[in-house]
């Protein structure tokens, strides 16, 4: 898909992050293909997906287009998303139509220069979107040609804000700083912060565990339960509800 045709696409939409590492439950590319099926049902107009076995999974059953990744460890380095031209040339050959790629300040595993894998990756007529953590990083993927910008590593580098909920202050200061397109990532959790994102500057919003997460989904339900069980001098005794009187 060239860069107008995506670009138009999400536009003021939803992307949905079908991803399962390998210790969650829906591990598995079958998993994750149809979590994109879902996600088309529902109106996602994008998948973001990790894995050349995943990638080619939802590829088969659906013909959103595809932002692709892989997520790779590597020995001193903490880029972790895309971080090497190898991992480029994987989701190359898995024929997704955009490749994520951390875009942060960290060095990167063997010396490789940032510039020179976009470059690459633009040479491919591929788009590029840069994840980013800081606006400054923002401003310096523009720069270097990145196609969009992603707020999807605020909270993952030392240096940026650890917060529970979504970085809405990176997304206002990226809007006010580069002319290309923002895609609002990371602890989305309700259609209205959403909107609000849109409403701030981003061009579109990524949502993963919020939406394809079940177990995350669950202990966020459980835990506010118990929390609220405190709260209200309630407890559970031998599977009997028991109300405590002051």
């Amino acid at each position: 898909m060239k860069e107008k045709a995506f670009f138009e696409r999400i536009e003021g939409q939803l992307v949905v992050s079908c991803q399962a590492l390998e210790d969650e439950p829906l591990h598995g590319s079958e998993h994750m293909a149809r979590m994109a099926v879902a996600a088309e049902s529902g109106g996602a107009t994008a998948i973001r997906a990790n894995g050349f076995a995943d990638i080619q999974a939802i590829k088969a059953v659906t013909k959103l287009p595809i932002i692709g990744l892989v997520k790779q460890k590597y020995q001193n380095s903490d880029v972790y998303i895309t971080p090497t031209k190898k991992e480029v040339d994987l989701l190359l050959k898995a024929g997704v139509d955009v490749i994520a790629i951390d875009a942060t300040n960290r060095e990167r595993p063997g010396r490789e220069m940032l510039e020179e894998l976009i470059t690459y990756i633009k040479s491919k007529d591929t788009i590029v979107m840069a994840d980013v953590s800081t606006s400054d990083e923002g401003v310096a993927a523009e720069k270097i040609g990145a196609d969009c910008v992603g707020t999807t590593l605020s909270g993952y580098t030392d240096y940026s804000p650890q917060l529970t909920g979504p970085d809405f202050r990176l997304v206002k200061r990226l809007a006010e700083r580069i002319s290309v397109p923002i895609v609002a990532e990371g602890r989305y959790w309700t259609p209205d912060e959403a909107v609000h994102a849109l409403e701030i500057g981003a061009f579109a919003v990524v949502v993963g565990s919020a939406i394809t997460r079940p177990q995350i989904i669950t202990k966020r339900f459980t835990d506010q339960l118990k929390k609220a069980g405190v709260q209200h001098g309630a407890k559970v005794v031998g599977g009997e509800f028991i109300k405590r009187h002051s």
